[in-house]
């Protein structure tokens, strides 16, 4: 197994199946990742208001990438283990005009910069926040030629900013291309489901991965799998449905939960049914990325772990 070091500055700012990849790997390879903040450089610790209501969002959310994983084709998939994450010490959260849940009502820029430590971060005086780093953008290329928009998160993943993808999961993605081109950006060191403004705690960060390929694996949606570390809760199981339409996107996640611990446990679909009933979570995991959002369905690992247990 080798390892691949991907700099700061070796990054796009689209989804494109014929973006050249800046490292070739094979499946158990190690990679290190440098990557930008979500504005691109365009924020630094320093700026003011100023600096949001000028962004240039051609240069937002740029991903580091792409990776070509060798031996990979349509209808694999690529497993990912997020290893390591180490955060920069500060980071920013804005309000974007004309961006966010609550667009028309707050139109105005706004820009807090926080404090990142190891534990916390303080967003305004006095306040602090659990610091739980996670990735936002991960994702491989889309089957459809041409370029694509970063900020919409897809069935081949991308923006989905799902505080699970973290330090000691696993995340599945459908490979859609030969070679995947894995890409990663958005890091964050905090946010809450569904990041309503449309901004987290946005941080650059150094990111350490594994990727494995597995061969015929066919995902109709990513899918993840938590430690006990994440999110300061116990592990679990982690599906996703992505699209326009937040019912459908919460079906089509409640399906694929039912899908695989049929696959992994041999429970009927009824009574996985039932069982998501009375301990699966729906979250909305991403709300503001137009047109798809984000609905993951959270199954905690410790309710098969406590056979015999009053």
């Amino acid at each position: 197994m080798a390892s691949f070091h991907i700099k700061r500055d070796q990054v796009h700012w689209t989804w494109n199946n014929a973006h050249a990849p800046v490292v070739t790997v094979r499946s158990g390879d190690l990679i290190t990742l440098e990557v930008a903040n979500a504005s691109g450089g365009q924020i630094q610790i320093d700026s003011t208001v100023q600096d949001v209501a000028h962004l240039d969002f051609t240069r937002v959310n740029p991903v580091s990438g792409p990776v070509f994983v060798e031996s990979a084709e349509p209808g694999d998939a690529l497993l990912v283990e997020v290893l390591g994450m180490e955060m920069d010490s500060w980071g920013w959260t804005a309000n974007i005009p004309g961006f966010g849940l609550l667009a028309e009502e707050f139109s105005e820029p706004h820009l807090r910069i926080s404090r990142v430590g190891t534990d916390y971060a303080e967003i305004l005086s006095g306040i602090f926040i659990p610091v739980c780093p996670f990735i936002g953008t991960i994702g491989v290329a889309p089957a459809q030629s041409g370029d694509h928009p970063l900020v919409p998160p897809s069935v081949q993943g991308g923006n989905m900013d799902m505080r699970d993808v973290t330090t000691g999961c696993k995340l599945w993605l459908p490979v859609a291309v030969p070679g995947a081109l894995l890409s990663v950006g958005d890091t964050h060191a905090a946010q809450g489901d569904g990041e309503v403004a449309g901004t987290a705690i946005e941080t650059s960060s150094m990111v350490t991965l594994r990727v494995y390929l597995q061969k015929n694996v066919r995902l109709g949606t990513p899918r993840l799998e938590s430690d006990s570390r994440t999110r300061r809760q116990g592990g679990a199981w982690v599906t996703t449905g992505i699209g326009p339409d937040l019912l459908q996107a919460a079906r089509h996640a409640t399906r694929e939960m039912i899908d695989w611990l049929g696959q992994w446990t041999g429970l009927s679909r009824l009574d996985a049914y039932l069982l998501l009933s009375v301990a699966g979570d729906l979250a909305i995991s991403e709300v503001v990325d137009a047109p798809n959002w984000v609905v993951s369905m959270r199954l905690g690992k410790d309710i098969f772990e406590r056979s015999g247990s009053s």
